[in-house]
């Protein structure tokens, strides 16, 4: 079955607005919602709402209600997305990435290392996580930030994908990092990927289902953990999340759009976490919480 991109073009602050509205229509569905720079120079930006085929004519009707009042003007567009690994097609030929220290490239990109930089390479594959998204930039800038002012000396990376974050924070500092997610594609993929940045030792990649798995209790509790996964997931694992934090470790999460930062807040205070701060990036935020 076919999936549809049914979407508005207008500009980056008019697009971030829409983000926010379709949020609140759509945030408790399993709808993906986000936004697309397309033209920079003419501020040209995508406001996107991605459905399967059977989904579209009650989602068409949805966003067409809740743009007539606000957004008068804007006009819908319908995109029909092959089926084709959309993971690895979008990878293709991306540019270098800088988060903090970090540069995460493709092999096709070597040259562009500079020194100084901490290199990750990435290349196109079947996990997600490559520094393009927003949501792993910012845990990217976070974690240089943290791993640079506070003591760390055991890390997990939570729906780790790539595993890109679990090499960043390796990268960083010799420490023992364990890097779970609940898909073996994406811990065998991870696997590959640290043997590709020249790591021999020190992540543990494990398919973990749930903190019911032995391998969170045999590797923590952890100073740093790290989970970019959706605000939905990470608010209902607050709880479990914060029994494997050791005294004044540090949280980082993200995947969690703009008008989602406020539940996982207060999911994560709940849990006793103290919020840090927030960093945004295209209408994504990433949230740094420590014990104290």
């Amino acid at each position: 079955m076919s999936e549809i991109r049914l979407y508005v073009s207008t500009t980056e602050s008019q697009a971030e607005a829409i983000l926010d509205l379709l949020t609140e229509v759509f945030g408790e569905e399993d709808f993906a919602i986000g936004t697309t720079e397309i033209d920079e120079k003419k501020d040209i930006w995508e406001a996107s709402v991605y459905m399967m085929a059977e989904d579209e004519t009650d989602v068409r009707s949805r966003i067409e209600a809740a743009l007539k009042d606000a957004f008068p003007y804007a006009q819908l567009s319908r995109e029909v997305i092959p089926n084709v690994d959309w993971v690895a097609k979008s990878l293709e030929g991306l540019k270098p990435v800088r988060a903090g220290r970090f540069l995460v490239h493709g092999s096709h990109d070597r040259d562009k290392v500079r020194p100084g930089d901490i290199a990750i390479e990435i290349d196109a594959g079947q996990a997600f996580g490559t520094g393009h998204h927003g949501t792993t930039a910012g845990c990217l800038e976070v974690i240089d930030a943290v791993v640079r002012s506070r003591p760390v000396s055991n890390a997990l990376d939570l729906g780790t994908g790539s595993g890109v974050l679990a090499i960043a924070v390796r990268k960083l500092k010799n420490i023992p990092v364990l890097a779970t997610d609940i898909d073996p594609v994406a811990t065998r993929v991870a696997a590959e990927n640290v043997r590709r940045n020249g790591i021999a030792s020190g992540i543990v990649t494990r398919t973990a289902p749930g903190f019911h798995s032995t391998a969170f209790s045999a590797h923590g509790p952890f100073d740093l953990i790290i989970a970019n996964i959706l605000a939905r997931p990470l608010i209902r694992m607050a709880p479990k999340l914060a029994t494997h934090l050791a005294p004044g470790g540090s949280v980082i999460l993200s995947g969690i759009l703009a008008a989602q930062r406020w539940k996982v807040i207060a999911a994560y205070s709940g849990a006793r976490l103290r919020h840090v701060r927030t960093i945004w990036r295209n209408g994504w935020v990433t949230i740094h919480f420590d014990r104290p």
